[in-house]
């Protein structure tokens, strides 16, 4: 005897209570088509605007279209969750020049492994209602364009800055598919703007990295000077990034409708090591050993400990003149790496300070 043909739209009703359950803030559900945004995509490529980042033009089509990528999808189950830790005092540490500034989203664990593990037991629970099904969990783990398809199933607009923004939650949360071959009712796009005339996010990027409202040149993002930019970072750009040495929130800071974003209920999105609180110098002098133990499980672990020194370099270059700034810089004068001396040098003469007379002494 065959199963009866479940009933789709209650069970979309219950994917939402079992989604909230596993700490989700929002569902939504779409087809598997982006629309509009794989024209985007591809004019933003043609502009070479991706830098090094060749990952995003590979792949051919199957970031664009979701059947390609995982073969009988027939739905997206889009969902967000918060990560903001309450109270990291963000524009205060970003005005201490000698304080170290780390992205908000990488202050705690290693969001990936989380919302993959949730997304996994959100699927194991659908199977558990009504059987069997095909289905592949991402979270920033292929090509997927995650913000298209976010847009495409309510859960907000893509605002000025490239970020997804909820009316309700602001922009500082995570978001992470189930591709299913589910025939379930789909949510409504969210087809308005409500950034309005507002440019506050365009205004206020440290580098001038937006080419425009919804174009951002990521060769000038100090996200991708930090993170994703494998050699030096442009000398013309070093003094524009203050004390930012892992990304970057100042486009979500001053987003209007981040006064609603509320703090995260997840206690692996705290901050670790005191991270939100640290100077530039305390980890400008850890070794490579305590690098990796302190950013075991860490979104920060992924650059690795020479572009963390190189990063790290460059806030220190940007920090006050003090003799403790300049003993820190002048004891990785002689570290193995070119890349991270290249940097050093650079920040000591930031302070008046002649390398090679340092070194000669």
């Amino acid at each position: 005897m065959s199963n009866p043909t479940p009933d789709y739209a209650a069970l979309a009703g219950q994917i939402r209570v079992i989604a909230a359950e596993l700490g989700f803030q929002q569902v939504g559900i779409s087809n598997p088509d982006i629309g509009e945004h794989e024209q985007r995509l591809q004019q933003w490529l043609d502009a070479g605007y991706h830098g090094e980042m060749e990952w995003m033009a590979s792949h051919g089509s199957k970031r664009t279209r979701p059947t390609e990528l995982v073969p009988g999808t027939r739905r997206v189950i889009s969902v967000r969750m918060d990560y903001l830790p309450a109270d990291t005092r963000m524009a205060k540490r970003l005005a201490d020049r000698d304080a170290a500034y780390i992205s908000r989203y990488a202050l705690g664990r290693d969001y990936h492994k989380l919302m993959r593990r949730r997304l996994q037991q959100l699927a194991e629970r659908i199977q558990a209602l009504i059987g069997p099904f095909g289905f592949r969990a991402f979270v920033d783990s292929a090509p997927v364009m995650e913000r298209a398809l976010a847009t495409r199933s309510g859960l907000g607009w893509i605002g000025k800055n490239c970020m997804l923004i909820n009316p309700k939650a602001g922009s500082f949360f995570f978001l992470g598919e189930l591709y299913a071959d589910l025939p379930l009712p789909t949510d409504d796009a969210f087809a308005q703007q409500h950034c309005g005339s507002c440019s506050a996010c365009l205004q206020q990027c440290p580098t001038q990295a937006f080419v425009g409202a919804h174009v951002l040149d990521a060769r000038r993002c100090i996200s991708y000077l930090t993170i994703e930019l494998k050699g030096a970072i442009p000398e013309e750009l070093r003094p524009m990034m203050g004390n930012r040495v892992f990304g970057c929130d100042d486009c979500q800071l001053v987003c209007p409708w981040n006064k609603f974003a509320k703090p995260t209920g997840e206690s692996d999105f705290s901050p670790r090591h005191k991270l939100d609180q640290a100077d530039l110098i305390t980890l400008f002098r850890w070794d490579e050993e305590q690098f990796l133990r302190n950013t075991e499980g860490s979104p920060l672990r992924r650059i690795g400990h020479e572009r963390w020194l190189r990063n790290l370099a460059v806030g220190l270059g940007n920090a006050h003149t003090s003799i403790p700034v300049i003993e820190a810089l002048n004891s990785r004068l002689d570290h193995p790496s070119e890349l991270v001396r290249e940097h050093v040098r650079w920040a000591l003469g930031r302070h008046g300070v002649d390398a090679a007379e340092v070194v000669s002494r």
